[in-house]
């Protein structure tokens, strides 16, 4: 995962992404996060897959625009998740 992130940081950084107005590039997140919701719709698998990574691409720009490393960022969030408990309701996690 650390090369593949790293190969995304450097291209972002080739195009001129990591300087970019961070606004612009949630929006690219909303746009993809809609796009795996089409493909959830239409029961596509191989344009699930690219949605999905579309928007870890995204997020680690996000994250670098900000000067945050996506692990730490990732990390944080499993330290907060870790050890929750709750249960399934209809399909949903609630969390206690």
């Amino acid at each position: 995962m650390n090369e593949l992130v790293a190969n995304v940081e450097k291209w972002s950084k080739d195009k001129g992404l990591d300087k970019a107005d961070p606004r612009a590039q949630f929006l690219k997140v909303v746009e993809e996060v809609g796009e795996i919701a089409a493909a959830m719709a239409r029961n596509d698998r191989p344009e699930l897959i690219d949605g999905i990574g579309d928007v870890v691409v995204t997020l680690i720009i996000l994250a670098q625009q900000h000067d945050l490393d996506i692990e730490h960022c990732l990390a944080s969030a499993w330290d907060e998740i870790e050890n929750r408990t709750g249960n399934m309701q209809d399909g949903v996690f609630i969390k206690d």
